[in-house]
């Protein structure tokens, strides 16, 4: 059958999750399903019929997801291939764990790969990002 990530890339156009390693190891394929975590790269597109799903194309709607903003203002992206599913896993955090500490977002950034930013500027854009909403909350 068709992956997930082939029928977002390549049938639907959304080239937001990448295809880093086609095994399930490196996170840069990572989409939201139903409000979980899901590999595109390991996860049958028939699967998913009828399912919510999020990638971090769907996002920003004409301006910047707080995450996305927080990215950008973190420098938390240099070439950029993690970023998507780095955005992906720190949503699904975030949306859990609305006040989480910075082990709770190591842990949970645990599954994807950088190979630039030697992670530390994308556990503070998600540290930001979290500060953020309980600003916007209040």
């Amino acid at each position: 059958g068709t992956t997930l990530l082939h029928a977002l890339r390549d049938k639907i156009g959304d080239t937001s999750p990448k295809g880093g390693c086609h095994q399930g190891t490196c996170g840069a394929c990572s989409v939201i399903i139903d409000g979980e975590l899901r590999l595109s790269c390991l996860t049958l597109a028939e699967t998913c019929n009828g399912a919510a799903i999020t990638t971090t194309s769907g996002l920003s709607q004409g301006v910047l997801h707080p995450l996305q903003r927080a990215f950008l203002d973190a420098f938390a992206t240099q070439c950029g291939f993690c970023t998507p599913g780095m955005i992906m896993a720190a949503k699904v955090l975030l949306d859990h764990t609305p006040h989480p500490s910075r082990d709770d977002v190591v842990e949970a950034l645990s599954g994807n790969i950088c190979r630039c930013t030697g992670y530390e500027p994308i556990i503070q854009a998600v540290l930001i990002a979290a500060r953020s909403n309980s600003q916007n909350a209040a």
